[in-house]
């Protein structure tokens, strides 16, 4: 960000101009960090919430540039938090992982049916898995309405005053990692305390 800055945006070398999305998303990845680390402290928890929040920022990020998710990374991360489970609630985990998957594709399979077209891609469904894996079923509920109801807006804003086309598709995967990674960090702040009992907690340090 401030090499960014100090070049004006440019290429030190051959002055091409650097586009300000790369210390953007740098920007945005350290406040998250450091984010992460104030909630969670100098924890186990704090490590494990981090390798989250970095997969989270990738998927995000390459799905924005090319509605894809790959497997390279969202296998990892559900595998990441099935292991995890390990040092606590693995029947959470293994039920987050089941219900996040079979949520989107029961949605992906009934848009499919009624419209003859794909509403999303299977790495949707994967990200979700991954997301129940670390965090447990019942902040499934919540990332889902999250991530929808902010894709629906920002998906209609773009057509009404962007001029975006209806047909031309949405990458859903920005959101469902931001809607994931808000409902991490805000954990015993919603109902329920999502946190509790999931894969997560166990490993905090807290008495």
């Amino acid at each position: 960000v401030i090499g960014w800055l100090l070049l004006r945006g440019r290429c030190a070398a051959c002055g091409t101009n650097i586009s300000p999305r790369y210390p953007l998303v740098e920007l945005a990845s350290s406040l998250a960090f450091v984010a992460v680390a104030l909630r969670f402290g100098p924890t186990a928890e704090c490590a494990a919430a981090l390798v989250v929040t970095g997969f989270l920022i990738a998927l995000a990020v390459i799905d924005f540039d090319t509605h894809y998710l790959p497997d390279q990374l969202t296998l990892p991360l559900l595998w990441l938090g099935l292991a995890a489970s390990l040092a606590g609630d693995v029947h959470s985990a293994v039920i987050g992982a089941i219900v996040g998957y079979l949520v989107l594709w029961s949605v992906y399979q009934a848009f499919k049916l009624a419209t003859g077209k794909e509403g999303m891609g299977y790495g949707d469904f994967k990200l979700l898995a991954a997301l129940g894996a670390w965090l447990g079923p019942a902040a499934l509920l919540p990332i889902v309405l999250a991530s929808s109801v902010a894709g629906a807006v920002i998906g209609l804003v773009l057509i009404f005053f962007f001029g975006r086309a209806r047909e031309q598709p949405l990458a859903f995967g920005p959101y469902l990692a931001t809607a994931g990674w808000l409902v991490m960090m805000a954990g015993d702040a919603l109902p329920g305390g999502l946190l509790l009992d999931t894969p997560l907690d166990p490993w905090s340090l807290d008495p």
